[in-house]
C-alpha cells in the first residue's frame, strides 16, 4: 500500500511558491498528483496555460485567481476548477502565506506567455 509520509514529501520551488508533492508516479499514484502549494505574502505568479485540468482547493487565506481573463477573489474553503486549456494566474496581495491542495491528472504541462513550457516534477 503505497503511504507518501508527510517527511517523505518533496518540495519544489517556482516563480517564488513551493510545491510539496504527494502523489506522482513516482510515490505510486498510476492517474493523478497531488501536492500542497505555498503561495506566500505578495506573490504575483506569472500566467501559465495548463494542458490538463486542476482541481485547486485554497486551506489557507486568501488569494486572487484570474482565470482566461476573469479574476475571483477567493478564500479558505474554496474551489476553483481549472479546465484544461485555460490561462491561469495566482497572486497573494495578503500579508500571509496562503496554503493550497491541488489534483490533476499525470502528465500536466503549463506554458507561460513567452511560449516556454514548464513541466513541473509534481504532476508527472
Amino acid at each position: 500500500m503505497p503511504v507518501v509520509r508527510s517527511s517523505e514529501a518533496v518540495t519544489h520551488e517556482i516563480h517564488g511558491a513551493r510545491f510539496v508533492s504527494y502523489a506522482t508516479p513516482l510515490t505510486g499514484s498510476k492517474e493523478l498528483c497531488a501536492w500542497r502549494g505555498e503561495i506566500p505574502a505578495g506573490t504575483d505568479a506569472p500566467a501559465h496555460t495548463v494542458n490538463r485540468e486542476e482541481i485547486f482547493h485554497l486551506l489557507v487565506g486568501e488569494l486572487l485567481i484570474t482565470l482566461d481573463g476573469r479574476t475571483e477573489r477567493i478564500s479558505a474553503g474554496d474551489t476553483v476548477i481549472i479546465n484544461s486549456g485555460a490561462t491561469l494566474a495566482v497572486q497573494n496581495p495578503t500579508d500571509h502565506t496562503a496554503i493550497s491542495w491541488v489534483t490533476t491528472s499525470v502528465g500536466l504541462t503549463a506554458e507561460l506567455a513567452d511560449g516556454t513550457v514548464i513541466t513541473p516534477l509534481w504532476a508527472n
